[in-house]
């Protein structure tokens, strides 16, 4: 099975050896996206709700780029350094996957990559496509 790397500029840039989504066969295997804004490589500025807005928008890029939305999220695991901000960024997934969400997972982790405070990865489906 061949796989092809997606990537596009309206989001973040690797920050290491990695894609920003990859899609094998009708899946797309999508990296974790933290707030960074893709423009300047910086942490966007503000809480964990700015944190996880930023994130999503990011994840919204790479999945434009591969051609599909939301809603052909099929799994997401959410990365929080507390826990004690997980209704809020729930709040806020809820706003992006209102209909049909994904199967999910959520874990507490002792930090992420430029100190961010939360990372959402995502698997998607293309063979709606």
């Amino acid at each position: 099975m061949s796989k092809s790397v997606i990537a596009t500029t309206r989001a973040p840039a690797a920050i290491g050896p990695y894609s920003q989504a990859v899609r094998v066969g009708s899946l797309l295997f999508c990296s974790g996206q933290i707030a960074l804004d893709p423009a300047t490589g910086a942490m966007v500025e503000g809480d964990i709700e700015a944190q996880t807005r930023q994130v999503l928008t990011n994840m919204r890029a790479v999945l434009d780029a591969a051609g599909i939305g939301l809603d052909s999220v099929v799994k997401t695991t959410i990365f929080l350094v507390d826990l004690a901000d997980f209704e809020t960024v729930n709040a806020i997934y809820a706003e992006h996957f209102h209909v049909a969400p994904p199967a999910r997972s959520t874990v507490e982790v002792s930090r992420l990559p430029r100190d961010a405070r939360v990372e959402i990865e995502a698997i998607a489906s293309l063979a709606e496509r």
